[in-house]
């Protein structure tokens, strides 16, 4: 059977070079060959190591009667082109890399990733200095060393921000005053939307990443996420409509994970019951999308990127972010938030529970015609957020004149119940 490494062939083609080539560059495997035993013996590993500057192994055996060939390929440490270009197996696939791809495996190749590359022409004084004053504060549980570094070029080299005196795109992107003008790609972008077709309203946020954090999380708050107010005593409370963790989370994953070579851009779509955060992304092998939900090591794209991030003290180093997402939205009663990962894009989106529906109101009035604490009711919805419980469900279904207080007047006494009204 074909896979990631392992390819089976009748007879030998020149063409199957590039295949060889994928092995190389990818796992390593093995390519089975059936006919022309004796002259393929003789020919292939010239031919192999002229082509490609590859040793392999070629051993012979029975299968049924029939003698095959196999061709063992090692996997390499250096980047293997066939005709001028690279190949890398995916599944039973041989792929031709190009643009961001082929970027980011020759990178990988030789021990470098792309924020770890130096850019020409930025200076000391294309550095935004608040961003740094707010990031001494931030890194002062973690990195007490950087607000005592006074000397700016000594802290950035300290930092792993600098090679030769001059600057990384991680520098650039973290704490530049205009990343966009050497990275055009690299704002974001948030939309209110109708439908898929129908955007209502849209926002366009520039800066370097710390910023556009600030400006994510105040944007989403003041103009696009509804918030449901409660009080306790004569405190105000605030409750975004999804979890402020989980939705904070998702933003910080996408700027630290970003593949920033991608012209796709971090998309935040608001609709009226889901939220979808997308993101040009290149994830590892090591953690495919079907383990964000599981306990999963922590393999940034951009390690420089989320090491500073770390050290601010705004994510953990263990990839227990995703799961933290999850965990949010099934405290705050909302379903379990999906990860997808199509055409290099990771896509996390949360949705809302339809709670305010007539199918869920009517539920909730059967439940209640025999008198129901808060307790009862939620533990009857399988919600375990009481602010949002009581927010979202239980104060419009008042209000609605579809339950009544069996206290009313004492709204907030702890013996408190709630019933179906007699009107209904």
């Amino acid at each position: 059977m074909e896979s990631q490494t392992c390819e089976f062939k009748q007879t030998w083609k020149d063409e199957y070079l590039k295949t060889i080539c994928a092995f190389a560059n990818s796992d390593g495997g093995i390519s089975i060959n059936i006919n022309n035993i004796t002259e393929l013996i003789e020919k292939l590993p010239n031919k192999i190591n002229n082509r490609l500057g590859l040793l392999i192994d070629l051993i012979v055996e029975k299968i049924n009667e029939n003698e095959i060939i196999r061709i063992k390929v090692e996997k390499t440490y250096a980047p293997v082109s066939f005709n001028g270009k690279f190949y890398q197996r995916s599944g039973s696939n041989t792929i031709e890399l190009n643009g961001g791809n082929l970027t980011n495996f020759l990178l990988k190749k030789y021990g470098k990733t792309w924020d770890d590359i130096v850019i020409e022409n930025f200076s000391i004084d294309d550095i935004n200095l608040d961003t740094v004053e707010k990031f001494k504060i931030w890194t002062r549980k973690r990195a007490s060393f950087i607000e005592e570094e006074k000397d700016l070029m000594t802290l950035f080299e300290r930092l792993n921000l600098l090679e030769n005196g001059q600057f990384k795109r991680a520098a650039i992107l973290l704490f530049g005053k205009n990343p966009q003008k050497y990275f055009i790609q690299s704002h974001s972008k948030i939309g209110k939307f109708l439908s898929d077709s129908e955007l209502l309203t849209s926002d366009i946020i520039e800066g370097n990443l710390f910023e556009q954090l600030e400006k994510i999380i105040d944007i989403l708050r003041t103009k696009y996420l509804h918030s449901y107010i409660s009080y306790e005593g004569i405190q105000r409370i605030e409750t975004l409509e999804y979890p402020y963790e989980a939705v904070r989370e998702a933003v910080i994953n996408a700027l630290i994970h970003r593949d920033y070579t991608d012209t796709t851009v971090l998309q935040i779509r608001v609709y009226n019951n889901k939220i979808v955060f997308s993101n040009g992304a290149t994830l590892s092998k090591e953690v495919p999308i079907d383990k964000f939900k599981e306990n999963h090591i922590s393999k940034p794209f951009n390690p420089i990127i989320a090491n500073m991030f770390y050290k601010a003290g705004f994510v953990e180093s263990w990839g227990k972010g995703t799961n933290n997402i999850v965990d949010d939205c099934l405290k705050m009663g909302l379903p379990e938030p999906e990860y997808k990962y199509t055409f290099q894009s990771v896509q996390v989106i949360f949705n809302k529970n339809d709670l305010n529906d007539q199918a869920t109101e009517q539920a909730i009035l059967n439940f209640c015609i025999e008198p129901k604490n808060t307790s009862e009711i939620m533990e009857f919805l399988n919600l375990k957020h009481r602010e949002h419980f009581r927010s979202a469900i239980l104060k419009p279904m008042i209000e609605k004149g579809l339950l009544e207080l069996t206290i009313p007047d004492k709204p907030k006494s702890p013996n408190q119940k709630y019933k179906t009204s007699r009107s209904n």
